[in-house]
């Protein structure tokens, strides 16, 4: 059974990037316009743009240039389309920052349609990456790291600590989380320098990422013992990886994982850590509410039927009690 278990794990952890990450195509790319977007040769552009990416774009109207690069700031949109002299000449302001990928496409995509309507495309990048980070991976790495390593350290707990309480494998769990979160930021940032991190925000997300991952094998291994790793492996690696966004964005991904990633721990983690590095004053409360989500519930489901998880110390028993002398007296 182990043997075909692990067969089968093999196939789909395979299956299930290549699904994500091979192919990336543009399914819904919202995007900002501003400028002569009612004029007939910048309406002919953005259709012609539209029908070359698949009509995924969606092309949102903002009053000015600002507006559109706050809504950019805020993630609503990833790029903004600025048509200029009567939608004769575009100004393409792509944001690698948002994602890379969808940057990459849209500026291979937007002067090759301008030059088949007659339009002049000049691309800018108003948000790029790091430069130690220059595909923007850094990011979805450490959040791996922090998935990854916070259910294994829950699995090492499990097996190398069984007699811990309830309590003091939360608190340890919390413990680990909190190393574990700060290593990872200081080998990032202070020992590689490939990212620049605001380091507080990153390592409370890692920390509090790692504690969610650790937690949910825990709450797994309370309710199914020690088929515990299947579900694990099936929510944080085999789904909520490849649908995280930090490899390819949201945007290119396919449809169901672009949503479902988002209410996952290793997709709410790249989203926040994200959000924290490239677009400070930005961060939004959805990411780590579901990571305090995850967290919470999978404590209280294991505290609730923690007398089913496979470790602890056992109760003494009136047998087991030391012999005060009291029987032996009577």
């Amino acid at each position: 059974m182990l043997v075909v278990i692990l067969a089968a794990a093999a196939g789909l952890f395979a299956g299930s990037y290549t699904y994500a990450m091979a192919d990336p195509t543009p399914r819904n790319l919202p995007t900002a316009v501003v400028g002569g977007y009612d004029q007939a040769r910048g309406r002919a552009f953005l259709d012609e743009l539209g029908k070359s990416l698949g009509s995924s774009v969606r092309a949102h109207t903002y009053p000015s240039r600002a507006a559109a690069l706050n809504a950019v700031e805020n993630q609503t949109v990833f790029a903004v389309f600025e048509l200029r002299d009567a939608g004769r000449n575009v100004v393409l302001d792509v944001s690698s920052a948002s994602g890379a990928s969808v940057a990459e496409l849209l500026e291979q995509a937007a002067p090759q349609v301008g030059a088949e309507v007659g339009v002049r495309v000049t691309v800018r990048d108003v948000n790029p990456l790091q430069t130690g980070d220059p595909r923007g991976l850094a990011i979805f790495y450490i959040s791996l790291a922090a998935v990854i390593i916070g259910f294994v350290g829950a699995i090492q707990l499990s097996v190398h600590a069984r007699s811990l309480t309830p309590l003091e494998r939360i608190a340890f769990t919390l413990a680990y989380a909190v190393l574990g979160g700060f290593a990872i930021a200081a080998t990032v940032d202070w020992l590689l320098g490939a990212l620049d991190l605001p380091f507080a925000e990153s390592w409370s997300i890692l920390a509090l990422t790692m504690f969610a991952s650790g937690m949910t094998f825990t709450m797994f291994n309370t309710l199914v013992g020690r088929w515990a790793m299947l579900p694990t492996w099936g929510v944080m690696v085999l789904l909520g990886n490849p649908s995280s966004g930090g490899a390819v964005s949201w945007p290119l991904l396919p449809s169901a994982l672009g949503i479902i990633g988002r209410w996952l721990p290793p997709g709410a983690s790249v989203n926040a850590q994200h959000t924290a590095v490239y677009f400070t004053g930005h961060q939004h409360a959805f990411p780590f509410l579901v990571l305090a989500g995850w967290a919470l519930v999978s404590c209280t489901v294991f505290w609730t039927w923690r007398h089913r998880h496979p470790g602890g110390r056992e109760k003494e028993s009136p047998e087991d009690a030391p012999d005060t002398g009291t029987a032996a007296e009577a």
